[in-house]
């Protein structure tokens, strides 16, 4: 498998015919999101011939293309030599993540969701009080005062997996999963936090849940929260949950 090593220490890897993998680190941190975001935003701003969409992941950016158009393009240049799509977009990518200034500071969306935690919409609140021998307000005041960054959206549309959980509160997913988790669930698995954005199977400790829909399928993005937005829950009661999902539900 070719594979195109940059001066930025990033591994660029075919992925099919018609998508490459930039990866740039083995580690969920922050200066390696930085650098995804970073190369996400420079080629959606100036797109080459024939790109498709990004998709950021954890470690690494997956870059889909169109082939035809790729080498239509190389075509016109008049390129006597035959160069493979994924060699022309490799070497586009690389030249773009030479000239990056990863320095600069990123902007972020900072999103709120209201959560009532606990009981019927939080059925594992105590346990993970227990786990670590605090109350369930404990677990609330830690869970609610954090700020999350949101690595990457997957497992389900629109589903954000949010690092930043205070070890104070990082416990492990369940042993077994549910079948059916309701939508709007924010769980915890170990160092993370998330929100179920449809009704799935899922192993992740469930807290509470918001009133809120994170997957909007008749909207462009479809996805409430993107890669690289910063989350805050705020606690609310049951009544407020069923005022804003009542008017959650007249959208």
């Amino acid at each position: 498998m070719n594979q195109t090593v940059t001066k930025a220490s990033a591994v660029i890897s075919p992925l099919g015919d018609s998508a490459l993998v930039i990866t740039f680190g083995d580690s969920i941190q922050y200066d390696i999101h930085k650098q995804i975001k970073t190369c996400k935003d420079s080629i959606e701003l100036n797109p080459f011939p024939g790109f498709v969409e990004c998709v950021p992941a954890f470690t690494n950016l997956t870059i889909f293309y169109n082939p035809p158009e790729v080498v239509a393009a190389v075509g016109k240049k008049q390129k006597k030599e035959f160069v493979s799509p994924f060699e022309v977009v490799s070497s586009i990518i690389q030249s773009k993540l030479e000239n990056e200034q990863t320095e600069k500071e990123l902007n972020h969306r900072t999103v709120s969701i209201p959560v009532c935690y606990g009981g019927e919409y939080g059925p594992d609140l105590e346990y993970v009080a227990r786990h670590h021998n605090i109350t369930p307000e404990e677990v609330i005041s830690i869970h609610s005062e954090g700020e999350y960054l949101a690595y990457m959206i997957g497992f389900a549309p629109g589903f954000p997996f949010l690092g930043g959980l205070s070890e104070k509160i990082a416990t492990p997913r369940r042993p077994s999963p549910r079948t059916s988790i309701p939508a709007g669930s924010v769980g915890i698995a170990g160092m993370q936090t998330g929100v179920y954005p449809i009704s799935t199977p899922g192993g992740w400790q469930l807290i509470g849940q918001t009133p809120i829909k994170l997957f909007l399928p008749e909207q462009n993005p479809p996805s409430l929260l993107q890669a690289g937005d910063i989350v805050k829950f705020k606690p609310i009661s049951k009544e407020e949950y069923q005022e804003l999902q009542a008017k959650e539900g007249e959208k």
